[in-house]
């Protein structure tokens, strides 16, 4: 069933994606996540508790989200085998198919693309600043290309193979639990002085959950590019995450680029490391290449769904 159920809720989000109107309505599921995260956080990370204690209290904000997001998901895949019986798999499918992102990812990084190729640089600036966080008001052309296809890699990774895995391997709880570390990563799990303590569980349990589906998403990157090896095996670990280097390194290498690079954060520069160092830089028309590619990624994501399910 979980197979199934997979492959159905992939065709759904690769068909609609979370339509704007849907998300106008009624949000989206992660929005959930994020207001009992920041009310968590206003209430229990105070600058006047001690480093141990906001720790103690990021684990246990980590665990009523999870208890709350398990206890709800398993609710209602019963509420779905008991209305549905042999069906259920699709009232399943339905209710994973948000934890899901191909679609809006690529209709989020496809502006940039759009823009670079019409060069409208202040036009791209813009597009780049809504999915990633670093400075782009400076950027030139090569600068918010690399933003946007860094961003493309690593969210093939969060966005569609790591909840795919879960789903997979756990079933409706396992997806959106790993969507409920995976916010919570992306709002405290931060290693400035007011995150440090309070998100590390929050980064350390979204790493471990990341570790398998980073490097098959690398994987599939360097099968549908047709090569990048060399680079993913030599700088994947160029990078400060243990997971985000992988499919990084291995889109750098399949498109010949070199990415990462010094960066800045809120006007703070960081020299980090280059991934594909020997690469060129990227240009107006290797945002719209990095697309093709995650699509091509994509697809191979699909065919090894549907293998497993054959072969079982």
């Amino acid at each position: 069933m979980a197979d199934l159920t997979a492959i159905a809720a992939l065709a759904l989000d690769g068909a609609i994606g979370w339509p704007r109107g849907l998300y106008r309505r009624v949000g989206h599921p992660v929005g959930l996540f994020a207001r009992l995260i920041a009310r968590c956080e206003a209430a229990w990370n105070r600058p006047d508790h001690g480093f141990w204690t906001r720790r103690a209290l990021g684990v246990l904000t980590l665990m009523l989200l999870l208890f709350v997001t398990i206890a709800a998901a398993v609710a209602l895949e019963w509420v779905a085998k008991t209305l549905l019986g042999r069906a259920a798999w699709i009232g399943i499918a339905v209710l994973a198919w948000p934890a899901l992102a191909q679609r809006s990812l690529f209709d989020h990084v496809r502006p940039v693309a759009t823009a670079l190729d019409a060069g409208d640089l202040p036009a791209a600036r813009e597009a780049v600043s809504a999915i990633v966080g670093r400075d782009t008001a400076r950027l030139d052309e090569a600068g918010v290309a690399r933003a946007a296809i860094e961003s493309l890699a690593e969210s093939l990774c969060d966005g569609v193979v790591a909840p795919l895995f879960w789903l997979l391997l756990l079933g409706l709880p396992g997806v959106w639990a790993y969507k409920a570390v995976n916010t919570a990563d992306s709002l405290i799990g931060h290693y400035e002085p007011r995150w440090r303590a309070f998100g590390w569980a929050a980064a350390r349990l979204d790493d471990a959950l990341n570790l398998a589906p980073a490097r098959l998403s690398g994987l599939l990157l360097c099968l549908a590019g047709g090569g990048g090896w060399r680079v993913l095996w030599r700088d994947a670990g160029n990078h400060a995450s243990p997971n985000a280097g992988w499919p990084e390194a291995a889109m750098a290498g399949a498109l010949r680029l070199r990415l990462a690079g010094p960066i800045a954060y809120e006007g703070v520069r960081h020299d980090k490391p280059w991934i594909g160092a020997e690469g060129r830089d990227a240009g107006p028309h290797d945002v719209a290449r990095a697309l093709r590619l995650y699509l091509r990624a994509c697809l191979l994501l699909w065919l090894a769904t549907a293998a497993a399910i054959w072969s079982m």
